[in-house]
C-alpha cells in the first residue's frame, strides 16, 4: 500500500503547492487524512523516513563549520532557550490541573517535564527546509539557526541514550578519533571521483556506510554519526557540490517522514484538544529566541528570522513522548496530541516563512527596539566607499561577472555576498567583496545609494529568482536610478525581472549555448584559416 501513499502525498503536496504552501504542508495532511481512511505506515514508509532524516542530517553538517557551535549566542542562547522554556512549560502544565479541565487532571510533575522537554525542540527538518528554499542556510540568522538546531540535537541524543538506558561504547570515543583521522584518506578519495553520480554515491556512502552504521556500533545514534561525518568533509572544495546532489533525494525521501507523523495514531477529541493547548504555547517559545538573540547582541532582523525558522515544535517531540509511552510515563492522548500540535506548528509556521521579509519590514520599528548599543561583530554592516558597479551575489555567476568587468572597466567594483566563507575566499584570492545581505532593508538604509553619486551600474546575480526579486523591490525605494542588470535561470523568469524594475535580465543556461557557440565559431574560423593546422 506504500507506494499508493506517496501517490497521495503528491496531489495533496500538488495542491498546497497551488495555494502557496510548502509541498511538506500537504504531505502532513496527507498522512492525517490517509489514518482517517483507516491506513497504517509500513516498513517502506519508516524505513524513507529514517533515511531522509539521515541524510538531511549528512547535508547539514556539509554546511556546518565547528566554529559556528563555539558562538555564545549558539551554544548558550541554545542551552538557555531550552532551560528556561522546560522550566516555563512544566509550571503551566502543573497549573492546569487546578482549573478543573477534564483531560489534564492526571497530569504529574514527571509527565509535565517530559512534554515540556518535548516542546523545548525546535524541527530541524522544517527549519533546514525553509532557509534552503529561500536560499539563506549561509546567512547569519541561517547559521544561528541551524546552530541551535545541532546544539538541540546533541542534547537529544544524550536524553535518548539516558533514557532507554543504553550508555555510549566505550569504543564510542576511539571511534570519533578514527573519524577525525580519516580525513586525509576521504579528501584524496572526494578529489578524485569526479562528478556526477560518484559523487552522490561517495556521499551515500560515508554517511550511511561510516557515519551510520558507525555509530550504531558503539550504541549512539546512527543520524547523528551521519552529521559528525557532514562536518568531517564540510571544508572541502567540493562540499557543496555533494549537498546539491543530495537535495532532490533528500527531499523526496523526507516525503515519508511527513506521512508518517501523519499516520502516527488516531484522531481523537482529547488528542485535539491537547493539540490546541500545545500550539497557544508556541508563541512563548517565539518571544524568548527573539528576546534572548537580540540579548546577543544580533540585529532585530537576524534574530527575527532566525526565530521565525526556531518557531516549531519538533519531531524529537515525537520520540521522546513514544519514549514516555512505553516506559508507562505518559498516556496515548499525550503523543497524539504532540504530532498534531507538531503538524499544525508546521501548517501556521510555513506561510509565515513564505514572506518573512515583508513581515519584518513591518515589524522592523518595533523590532529594532529590541536592539542593543552594541552589535554583534558578524551582524555590522560595512560601508564599502565609493564605488562605481555593484555586483549582488559572488557565487560562480557573480565571480564571473566580476572579473569581466573588472577586466573591461577601470572604475571601482565592489561585490556583495551574505556568506562569510565566501567572502573571505573572495578577499584572499585580491577581489574587493564585502558581506551583506541585498534582500535586508537595514542593508539599504545603511549602503546609502543616495551618496553615492559615482555609482553606474548594478548586478544581480543572487542564489535564488526570489532573492533577485526581493532585492529589485529594495532598489525601488532607494534614490538610485541607474541600470540594474539581472541573471535568470529560466526564460520565464526574465520577463517577470524586468516587470519587476531591472534593465536588463539575461538567461543564463541560454547566454551559456551562445557562449560556447562563439567559442566553437571561433576555433572553427581558426582551424579553417589558409596555413592553419586543423589539429593544433
Amino acid at each position: 500500500m506504500d507506494p499508493l501513499w506517496l501517490l497521495c502525498a503528491f496531489f495533496f503536496g500538488f495542491g498546497a503547492k497551488q495555494v502557496g504552501l510548502p509541498p511538506l504542508v500537504g504531505f502532513l495532511v496527507a498522512g492525517f487524512v490517509l489514518r482517517i481512511a483507516g491506513a497504517e505506515s509500513g516498513l517502506l514508509l519508516r524505513e524513507l523516513a529514517d533515511t531522509g532524516i539521515t541524510i538531511l542530517l549528512f547535508s547539514i553538517g556539509l554546511k556546518l563549520r565547528l566554529r559556528t557551535l563555539t558562538r555564545s549566542e549558539v551554544w548558550a542562547g541554545g542551552l538557555l532557550h531550552m532551560a528556561l522554556m522546560v522550566g516555563i512549560f512544566a509550571a503551566i502544565l502543573l497549573a492546569l490541573p487546578k482549573t478543573g479541565i477534564p483531560l489534564l487532571e492526571s497530569v504529574d510533575s514527571r509527565s509535565a517535564l517530559l512534554v515540556a522537554f518535548a516542546l523545548s525542540f525546535s524541527s530541524t527538518v522544517f527549519a533546514v527546509k525553509v532557509l534552503e528554499s529561500r536560499g539563506e542556510s549561509s546567512a547569519l540568522h541561517g547559521r544561528v539557526a541551524v546552530g541551535i538546531l545541532i546544539v538541540q540535537d546533541i542534547v537529544a541524543v544524550i536524553f535518548l541514550s539516558l533514557s532507554e538506558g543504553v550508555l555510549p561504547s566505550p569504543w564510542a570515543l576511539l571511534l570519533l578519533a578514527v573519524l577525525f583521522a580519516s580525513r586525509p584518506l576521504l579528501f584524496p578519495i572526494f578529489d578524485r571521483i569526479g562528478h556526477g553520480e560518484m559523487v552522490l554515491l561517495f556521499g551515500l556512502t560515508v554517511a550511511l556506510g561510516v557515519g551510520f552504521a558507525g555509530f550504531q556500533l558503539v550504541s549512539l545514534k546512527g543520524s547523528l554519526g551521519a552529521l559528525v561525518v557532514g562536518v568531517l568533509l564540510s571544508s572541502h572544495p567540493k562540499s557543496g557540490e555533494l549537498a546539491h546532489s543530495l537535495l532532490s533525494l533528500k527531499d523526496l525521501l523526507l516525503i515519508g517522514f511527513f506521512l508518517d507523523i501523519g499516520l502516527s495514531g488516531d484522531l481523537t477529541w482529547t488528542a485535539i484538544a491537547l493539540a490546541l493547548l500545545i500550539l497557544i504555547l508556541l508563541p512563548i517559545k517565539s518571544t524568548f529566541f527573539l528576546l534572548l538573540l537580540t540579548r546577543f547582541r544580533l540585529r532585530g532582523r537576524t534574530a527575527f528570522l532566525a526565530t521565525l525558522a526556531l518557531s516549531n515544535y519538533s519531531e524529537f517531540g515525537l520520540i521522546v513522548s513514544a519514549i514516555a509511552v512505553r516506559q508507562g510515563w505518559m498516556s496515548h492522548e499525550w503523543m497524539i496530541g504532540l504530532a498534531i500540535a507538531l503538524s499544525l506548528s508546521f501548517i501556521l509556521g510555513a506561510p509565515v516563512n513564505t514572506a518573512p521579509h515583508t513581515l519584518y519590514a513591518r515589524l522592523s520599528e518595533m523590532l529594532h527596539r529590541l536592539e542593543t548599543r552594541d552589535r554583534h561583530p558578524d551582524d555590522a554592516l560595512i560601508d564599502p566607499g565609493d564605488v562605481d558597479v555593484i555586483i549582488f551575489g559572488m557565487g560562480r555567476v557573480g565571480t564571473g561577472a566580476f572579473d569581466e568587468v573588472k577586466e573591461r572597466y577601470p572604475g571601482p567594483i565592489v561585490g556583495v555576498d551574505f556568506d562569510d566563507t565566501v567572502v573571505n575566499l573572495h578577499q584572499k584570492a585580491g577581489r574587493h567583496v564585502i558581506h551583506g545581505d541585498a534582500t535586508d532593508a537595514d542593508f539599504w538604509d545603511r549602503i546609502g545609494l543616495d551618496t553615492r553619486c559615482g555609482l553606474k551600474l548594478v548586478i544581480l546575480t543572487l542564489p535564488t529568482h526570489s532573492e533577485n526579486l526581493r532585492a529589485l523591490a529594495r532598489l525601488k525605494d532607494c534614490p538610485y536610478r541607474g541600470p540594474i542588470v539581472a541573471a535568470a535561470r529560466y526564460r520565464d523568469q526574465v520577463n517577470e525581472l524586468k516587470r519587476a524594475g531591472a534593465t536588463a535580465a539575461f538567461d543564463l543556461l541560454a547566454r551559456a549555448g551562445s557562449g560556447l557557440a562563439e567559442q566553437a565559431c571561433e576555433q572553427f574560423t581558426l582551424s579553417t584559416a589558409p596555413g592553419s593546422d586543423a589539429r593544433s
